[in-house]
């Protein structure tokens, strides 16, 4: 059986996804006041950061409509696999199952359609696309490939991230489980860590430095007993490639992640929006 994969913009591609022949990509829309562009292959990182840096307006996003979603499922495969961002950050979820919905009254229960929750962002998003095409790959039916990656998305994925300001959440409404006086003290350095699709926060410091020795214990933990021999972790940066390079080496000393699968990626235009200027964002499989 032929298959596809859907994912929205939140999904930080590497360059060998790139190059997949059955991978579509749905952009959100990214805006910084008048400034209006989609989250997609021409996205500039270091001009839209620039922008938000010198703007007095929050910047904000856009989800996908359905018909987006369902113009995707109007395609020659049988099983069609759909990714979005985690349903408690943004409406992508809702609007991909309105648009399967869409495309099946139109088009009738035709093929095998799923839209997964991915209960993170970013690099997340990545190694679910990648399971899945491990999966079908492999030669897994359609039934047996929801189960299994429904299962890794709860039971074998993880995402912290160390951001360098909030405001970009705060403003945006995606705080909104965080307690207030913890928010506001923002000369302390916090981690934040994605918890059943919700943001929580899992640590904090005075220092980025301390800060990013944390984060990567906390991995450690998350993935203690694990065989990570073949697992990923996947550091998406907002232009902060050397504080990537940084924590990289800090999870292969203090993990038991093979440097050469630990991945440097640059955010997507989503994540760069909120994960801000020198944010950077930790997602890995265990």
């Amino acid at each position: 059986m032929s298959y596809k994969i859907v994912v929205d913009s939140c999904c930080d591609l590497t360059a060998d996804m790139k190059n997949w022949d059955n991978l579509e990509v749905i952009p959100l829309t990214l805006q910084i006041g008048d400034y209006v562009i989609p989250d997609d292959e021409n996205f500039n990182q270091d001009d839209f950061v620039n922008r938000m840096i010198n703007s007095n307006v929050l910047a904000q996003s856009a989800c996908p409509s359905p018909q987006a979603f369902a113009d995707a499922c109007c395609c020659e495969a049988d099983d069609i696999y759909i990714i979005t961002i985690t349903s408690h950050l943004s409406g992508c979820y809702n609007s991909a199952v309105q648009g399967v919905a869409l495309y099946k009254d139109e088009n009738g229960d035709n093929k095998n359609i799923h839209v997964f929750n991915s209960l993170a962002t970013s690099g997340v998003e990545t190694l679910i696309a990648m399971e899945i095409k491990k999966l079908a790959d492999a030669g897994k039916d359609f039934s047996q490939v929801v189960e299994a990656v429904e299962g890794f998305i709860t039971n074998n994925s993880g995402l912290y991230f160390c951001l360098e300001s909030f405001d970009i959440l705060k403003g945006n409404g995606r705080l909104f489980n965080l307690a207030a006086n913890v928010i506001e003290a923002l000369r302390v350095k916090l981690i934040g860590h994605a918890e059943n699709g919700k943001i929580a926060i899992a640590g904090k410091d005075l220092t980025i430095k301390r800060t990013l020795i944390k984060l990567s214990h906390l991995i450690a933990k998350d993935t203690e007993g694990a065989d990570l021999s073949n697992k990923l972790c996947i550091i998406s940066h907002v232009c902060c490639e050397e504080k990537a390079k940084a924590i990289k080496e800090l999870i292969a000393s203090n993990t038991n992640y093979q440097e050469s699968n630990i991945i440097i990626l640059r955010a997507s235009g989503l994540n760069s929006l909120y994960a801000s200027n020198s944010g950077v964002i930790v997602s890995f499989n265990y």
